[in-house]
Parts: C-alpha cells; structure tokens; sequence
C-alpha cells in the first residue's frame, strides 16, 4: 500500500519501507535489526538509523509487551459511556475518569455521550463498585455501562 503523503511530526517524508517498518514493529516490538533488515531489503544499521528517527519524530512512541489481563485477575473489561453536565470543564472530566485505577483508557467522543471509558475489573462487584464512584463524580449526569463478552483485537500484521 502507498501513502505518499504521510509525513512524520518532524516533516520528513515516510517512504514505503518506513511503513513497512513500523508494520514490522507493530507485529513483534522486540524484534532484532537484523531480522527487520531482512524483511526489509536494507542492513541492520540503516534499520536502527530509522528506528532512531521514527522514534526522534514521534512515529514510534515505545514499545509494550502484550498481557493477559486476566491472568492477572482481571477478569471483566466494560466500556462506560459518560454524560457530564453543559458546564463542566474538560480538566474536571479528565480528573473525574483518570483518578479511578482501573481505567485503562478514556476518549473524549461525540454523540449523546461525552466520553468512552474503558476499564478493567476483577468481577462484577468491582465493576458496581467503579460504576457507582463514576455516577457520583461531580458533573457526572448519566452512565451506560457495556461489558465486554469478546474483543477480536489482533496484533498488527506486516502490510
């Protein structure tokens, strides 16, 4: 696939083999230079070279290891719709949803609703007991819970 327009925060043109690159790391952000340099057609130096860059640009922001959350016992994932009040300010929202430990993402989003709260929980106790510390957070005017029975989320495969 060709995206000739795409360009890093740094304005430095993002060819082919920059993308396929950053596939490559999506899919296994632990894999050697030497191994990324094969699959791209270029050496292991000029690999990390613009491993540097997308990283000095801000194209690659970290790596991450993948978790069984459940493992870990947590067993429930839930996104929550909120409805903040007309007047509440955006910081308020942001500390309202941010304070609680078992948020793992918040999105601000359009709609009926103001903001996407993904959380995750031990049971459904824990999650009564996030949603009831949500429902009663100032601003805070209505929720709707949606507990999550599959996610068909995959690692990212090489383009």
């Amino acid at each position: 696939m060709r995206y000739s327009t795409v360009v890093a925060s740094d304005a430095s043109p993002l060819d082919d083999t920059d993308l396929l690159l950053v596939s490559l790391l999506e899919a296994d952000g632990r894999a050697a230079a030497q191994e990324l340099a094969t699959q791209v057609a270029l050496t292991a130096t000029a690999v990390t070279r613009r491993m540097r860059r997308l990283e000095r640009s801000g194209v690659i922001t970290g790596y991450s290891a993948r978790v069984d959350y459940s493992k870990l016992g947590f067993g429930i994932e839930a996104l929550i719709d909120v409805r903040f009040s007309g007047t509440t300010r955006p910081q308020v929202m942001d500390e309202t949803t941010m304070q609680l430990t078992e948020v793992v993402g918040v999105f601000t989003i359009s709609g009926n609703y103001d903001a996407l709260v993904w959380i995750r929980v031990h049971d459904v106790a824990h999650l009564r007991d996030v949603i009831d510390k949500l429902r009663v957070s100032p601003g805070v005017v209505d929720t709707r819970t949606h507990i999550v029975l599959a996610s068909n989320l995959l690692p990212r495969r090489a383009r």
